[in-house]
């Protein structure tokens, strides 16, 4: 779990001067559209639809762009046909990845995914062949800053959360996937506003590679992290403080 927490900031430094604006917004709209497709087109009575356009607002995606993903994926006005798939295999090192995407295309996508993953080292396994070594969990970030940590508690484990702890200049809420929702709409009803929040996959163990292997899996995050189609990657791999220090 600490594994993931660390690695996710790491992304999150490297994004801010890595990402480009056009790829970040692509992939948000296509959350909104599929947001509004599952569960309709009202973010009042949609937690994903309303944490997938917040996320847009954050990242200066345009009204009109948030307006016409969610009318595209109602089917208020046409678009392309998006399809949520998953995909699990091991890089180097054995460290397991888990695979999250969104794509019209999915002959395309398990292409392409085959093809980084042999290139890397690893290999693309069947379905179930890692999930078991996950859990999914709703998280949020809060800024500590201003925040009495046992009204804050009480708070999230009254809507149910699992869970919470400071990292850093955060309190990091976890819950289970069925409160998330609840909890989202508790902080939003006190005035508290996550940096981030959304459903992740834990690692229930965590792999650490030898020195001369870990480079070779971070490639292989970052090259599946910014492929078109991946909307998350998630990953058992364990970095010390020292590594990490390195990288950031």
């Amino acid at each position: 779990m600490a594994g993931h927490s660390k690695w996710s900031k790491i992304k999150r430094k490297k994004g801010a001067t890595d990402a480009k604006r056009s790829k970040v917004w692509a992939r948000i709209t296509r959350d909104i559209m599929i947001a509004a497709r599952e569960g309709g087109g009202n973010p009042n009575m949609n937690p994903r639809l309303a944490l997938a356009i917040e996320k847009g607002k954050a990242e200066n995606l345009p009204k009109d762009n948030i307006e016409r993903a969610i009318k595209r994926g109602t089917g208020e006005i046409e678009g392309a046909d998006y399809e949520e798939n998953t995909y699990e295999g091991y890089g180097p090192g054995g460290v397991a990845l888990f695979v999250e995407t969104l794509t019209d295309n999915t002959n395309r996508t398990v292409a392409d995914l085959r093809s980084i993953f042999t290139k890397a080292g690893g290999n693309l396994g069947n379905s179930g062949s890692v999930a078991f070594l996950f859990d999914q969990k709703g998280m949020f970030e809060i800024p500590a800053e201003g925040q009495d940590e046992d009204d804050l508690f009480l708070l999230v484990a009254d809507a149910g959360a699992e869970d919470l702890r400071r990292e850093d200049d955060v309190f990091v809420v976890e819950t289970p996937v069925e409160a998330f929702g609840a909890v989202q709409a508790a902080l939003a009803e006190a005035g508290i506003e996550p940096e981030e929040a959304g459903l992740q996959r834990l690692p229930t163990t965590t792999t650490t590679p030898d020195a001369d292997t870990i480079p070779k899996v971070l490639r292989l995050l970052d090259t599946l992290d910014e492929h078109q189609d991946v909307q998350a990657v998630y990953s058992t791999l364990e970095l010390d403080d020292e590594t990490i220090a390195a990288i950031a």
